[in-house]
């Protein structure tokens, strides 16, 4: 395995940009990426400084650039961040860890969204969005899990060593991951969730519930936010708390592009990728 002085969650304009900066520095870099976010899908950049090209090619040529300097580009899931004497990222299709002094969170925010009567009117009574965060406060309750797929599976096999049962709730989608581990499955669409003063009930498209303590939802793939938030980094609202160097409150811990809130557009993530880059060079000389 190599010895990585960073790694970066994020194949984007903030995640490579943060790249190239650390790599002219000579410091050995990772970049993770899921494959091609919002930045593919765009028909046609013509706002960005000397470029005009679609998405894609832009995608492309980013990271081709950041392999040209001798960045590692890692195709690869991001299931889980945690610190030990570095940070440590579990990857979906490898079963070594993968750790690093120093880490970039750059993967954007997601766009999925769940209209979900009481979901809102219930978070933090119940609702969580971290099984690391509040797993503990669940000890020996009945707990569901709202999601499909590898991130969702992390996050039941985390709950599971901690409460008396979890329910994994695909609304809708099939599962047999889940199914195969070993989880009670339930793949009809849900309706509701319910409770006075704490959740109390998930309300099913049927007419069925399920009466549960908590329920965590680990919908698509964990984002930078969710990261952040398993790491004990401060959060403003849905986005990452950084200082004017894109520093998180944790040391190490570094943050840019649409995870930081502000424009969505590809001229600030790239700014604030240098700017995080140029920060992790910083605290990496000083270590």
């Amino acid at each position: 395995m190599e010895n990585y002085n960073v790694i970066i969650i994020g194949g984007g304009p903030a995640g490579v940009s943060a790249a190239l900066y650390l790599a002219r520095a000579n410091f050995k870099v990772a970049i993770v990426e899921n494959g091609p976010g919002a930045l593919a899908r765009a028909h046609k950049i013509d706002n960005f400084y000397g470029i005009a090209a679609s998405g894609s090619k832009l995608y492309a040529a980013g990271l081709a650039q950041a392999k040209a300097l001798g960045v590692d580009i890692i195709t690869d899931e991001v299931l889980a961040v945690e610190y030990y004497d570095s940070f440590v990222l579990t990857l979906k299709g490898s079963a070594e860890p993968l750790p690093a002094p120093a880490l970039i969170l750059a993967t954007g925010t997601k766009n999925i969204t769940l209209n979900l009567p009481g979901l809102v009117e219930l978070e933090g009574k119940g609702i969580s969005y971290c099984a690391v965060c509040d797993g503990f406060f669940f000890r020996k309750k009945k707990l569901a899990v709202l999601g499909h797929g590898p991130f969702a599976l992390h996050e039941a096999n985390y709950l599971r060593h901690i409460a008396a049962e979890v329910t994994v709730l695909t609304n809708g989608q099939d599962d047999s991951a889940a199914k195969a581990a070993g989880f009670a499955t339930i793949t009809t669409p849900i309706t509701s969730v319910t409770g006075d003063q704490r959740l109390e009930a998930v309300h099913f498209a049927d007419g069925s519930e399920l009466a549960v303590n908590g329920l965590f939802i680990a919908l698509g793939t964990a984002d930078s936010t969710d990261m952040a938030r398993k790491l004990g980094a401060q959060l403003d609202g849905r986005f990452i708390k950084v200082d004017a160097d894109g520093a998180t409150n944790i040391p190490g811990l570094f943050a840019a592009g649409d995870c930081i809130g502000g424009l969505k557009q590809v001229a600030k993530a790239v700014h604030d990728g240098a700017r995080a880059g140029l920060a992790a060079i910083k605290f990496l000389r000083k270590q």
